[in-house]
C-alpha cells in the first residue's frame, strides 16, 4: 500500500526533447523575438571563406556578437567591414543548432558616425601611401592640347554642363561622357570601370582613346563623396595610362582618388581650364610670336646687308689690286732676254776652260789604270763571293729546320681580315659621303628654284622686256617700240608684232627690279 500512495521521483512526469527540437525552437524563439535589429559596435575578427561567404565580430567592452554576410549579400553592402572600424549592422538574428551558436545575418553596414569615416579614410591612405601610389614622380604630365576629352561623371546635374560649357568657351575639343553614379553603393565599381574603360580604348579606332580624362562630381557630405574614398577607385587612377585630372567635390573636399590623380581641380569648371587653354590667347601668342620673328629675321637681313656693304667699302678696287704685280711682270719681261744672253756666254765659257784641259792621252791612260784595278779586284771577288755564299748557305741550313710558314700564313690571314675590315669601312664611309652629298646638292637644287625668278612669276609677277632689254622704268617703257611681258605660264609681245603665249620658250634670268 505505500508503493501506491508514495510520490514518483522529482522531474519524472517532464517531456523528452529531441537535441534538433531544442535547437530549432530557440532558432524560432530567436528570430521571432528579434525579428529585423540594427546592433552598433566595433568590428573585431574578419574572415572571408572559400566559399565567399563573410564572417566577422562586432563588439563592445563587454561581449562579442558573430555575425555572418552571405556571399550573395556581400556585393550589396555599401561599406565592407574591416577590423577596428565602427559601425552599426543590420540584419536577423538566427540560431546555428549545429555548434550550438547564435549569430546575426547581416545584409547591410554603414559607418557609425563621421569620425569613423574619417577614421577609416586616415588607415586607407596610409596604406596607399606606404605603396607609392602618391608619389609624386609616377605622376604623368598632362597633355597640353588635348584631342579627346574622356569625363566621367553623372550624365544628369550641373557638373557636365559647367565642363562642356567652359570648354566650348576656352577650346572646343571632342568630349567622350561616361555616364556614372556618383554616390551611393554603385559609385565605385561604376567609376573603376570607367577608368578602365576608357584605359581599354584602341587609340585611332573606331571610338578612339581620349588623351586625358577627368573625373568629376559635385559637393556634398563625406557620406555622399564616399565612393571616390574607395580603394578600387584610387588603385583604378592609380593605374590608368591616360593622364587623369579629378575634380570631386568643392575646394575644401578632398578624398583618395585627389591623392593618386595626375593632377586635382578644386572644382569641375577649374578642371576644364587645366585642361585646355584659351583659343584667342593662345593664337595672339602666336601672331605675337610669328610678328617678332618677322621683325628678328628682317632686323637680321638689315644688319647683314649693311656688315656686307661696310667690308665691301673696306676692300681695294680689282685694278688696284692688279697694278702692282703687272708692273712687275713688265719689268721682269724686259729683263729676261738680257740675263738669257749672259747666262748662255757664261756658260760657254765655262765649257771651252773645261775642254782645254782634256786630252786623249790623259783620257787613254786614266783608263788603262781603272782596268787595271778591275782586273785586280775581279781576280779577288770570285773566291770571295764563294765563301760569301758558303757562309750565307750554311747559316741558312741551321735555320732552316726552323722556319715554318703557320706563323707567317697566320700573319696573311689577320692582315686579310684587317684589309677586308677596312675595305667595308671604306665603302660605307664613301658611300654615305656619296648619299650626303646628294642631299646636299637636292637640297641647293630645291633652293635654286625657290630663289630663282620663276617662283616669283607663279605669285603673279611678270617680266617686261623691250627691244631686248629688261625695262624697269616707265620712260622705257615709252621708247621701246614693242614689249614683251613674260608670265609664269608663257611670254607675250605687245606692240609692232603681237606674238602667241609661249610656254616653250626658255626664260633668260631677268635683272634685278625687272619683277612687277
Amino acid at each position: 500500500m505505500s508503493d501506491l500512495i508514495d510520490d514518483p521521483r522529482p522531474g519524472q512526469n517532464l517531456p523528452e526533447y529531441t537535441v534538433s527540437e531544442v535547437s530549432g525552437a530557440v532558432k524560432k524563439t530567436l528570430e521571432d523575438q528579434f525579428g529585423r535589429i540594427r546592433v552598433r559596435g566595433e568590428v573585431g575578427r574578419v574572415f572571408t571563406a572559400r566559399s565567399g561567404h563573410l564572417y566577422y565580430d562586432v563588439k563592445d567592452d563587454r561581449n562579442v556578437l558573430a555575425c555572418t554576410t552571405w556571399k550573395g549579400q556581400v556585393s550589396s553592402l555599401s561599406v565592407v567591414p574591416e577590423e577596428g572600424l565602427e559601425v552599426v549592422v543590420t540584419g536577423r538574428m538566427t540560431a546555428f543548432g549545429g555548434q550550438s551558436k547564435y549569430n546575426l545575418n547581416v545584409d547591410e553596414v554603414t559607418v557609425a558616425g563621421e569620425g569613423a569615416l574619417m577614421a577609416m579614410l586616415e588607415k586607407r591612405k596610409k596604406a596607399l601611401a606606404a605603396e607609392g601610389l602618391f608619389d609624386p614622380a609616377r605622376k604623368k604630365e598632362l597633355p597640353y592640347l588635348p584631342d579627346i576629352i574622356g569625363v566621367i561623371t553623372s550624365p544628369s546635374g550641373a557638373v557636365i554642363r559647367d565642363i562642356l560649357h567652359r570648354l566650348r568657351d576656352r577650346f572646343p575639343r571632342k568630349v567622350l561622357i561616361w555616364p556614372v553614379a556618383v554616390q551611393g553603393a554603385a559609385c565605385a565599381p561604376e567609376v573603376a570601370r570607367a577608368i578602365t574603360g576608357f584605359n581599354a580604348l584602341t587609340p585611332g579606332g573606331a571610338l578612339p582613346r581620349p588623351d586625358l580624362l577627368i573625373v568629376a562630381r559635385g559637393g556634398g557630405s563625406i557620406e555622399d563623396l564616399w565612393g571616390f574614398n574607395e580603394e578600387i577607385v584610387a588603385r583604378a587612377a592609380a593605374a590608368s595610362e591616360i593622364p587623369l585630372i579629378s575634380a570631386v567635390g568643392h575646394e575644401t573636399d578632398t578624398t583618395l582618388i585627389d591623392y593618386v590623380s595626375d593632377q586635382r581641380a578644386p572644382t569641375p569648371t577649374a578642371a576644364a581650364e587645366i585642361a585646355v587653354p584659351v583659343r584667342l590667347e593662345l593664337l595672339g601668342w602666336v601672331g605675337d610670336q610669328q610678328a617678332r620673328m618677322t621683325r628678328a629675321v628682317s632686323q637680321r637681313m638689315q644688319t647683314r646687308d649693311q656688315r656686307l656693304r661696310d667690308l665691301a667699302r673696306a676692300l681695294p678696287r680689282p685694278d688696284a689690286l692688279l697694278s702692282g704685280p703687272t708692273q712687275r711682270l713688265d719689268l721682269m719681261a724686259d729683263r729676261l732676254p738680257r740675263a738669257l744672253t749672259r747666262t748662255v756666254d757664261l756658260r760657254r765659257g765655262r765649257l771651252v776652260e773645261a775642254a782645254a784641259s782634256l786630252r786623249p792621252s790623259l783620257l787613254s791612260r786614266a783608263l788603262a789604270e781603272q782596268r787595271r784595278r778591275f782586273d785586280q779586284s775581279a781576280t779577288r771577288l770570285a773566291p770571295g763571293l764563294t765563301r760569301v755564299v758558303e757562309t750565307k748557305r750554311e747559316a741558312l741550313a741551321r735555320r732552316a729546320d726552323r722556319l715554318s710558314v703557320k706563323p707567317i700564313e697566320r700573319d696573311l690571314a689577320s692582315k686579310r681580315d684587317r684589309l677586308e675590315a677596312l675595305t667595308r669601312r671604306l665603302s660605307s664611309a664613301g658611300q654615305a659621303q656619296v648619299k650626303d652629298w646628294q642631299s646636299r646638292l637636292t637640297a641647293l637644287d630645291r633652293l635654286r628654284e625657290t630663289l630663282g625668278y620663276k617662283e616669283t612669276l607663279k605669285r603673279g609677277y611678270a617680266v617686261v622686256r623691250g627691244d631686248g632689254a629688261v625695262v624697269t622704268t616707265q620712260v622705257a617703257a615709252q621708247k621701246a617700240t614693242a614689249l614683251e611681258i613674260e608670265f609664269a605660264d608663257g611670254r607675250m609681245t605687245v606692240g609692232a608684232a603681237v606674238a602667241k603665249p609661249s610656254t616653250k620658250a626658255k626664260p633668260k634670268p631677268p635683272e634685278q627690279g625687272s619683277l612687277f
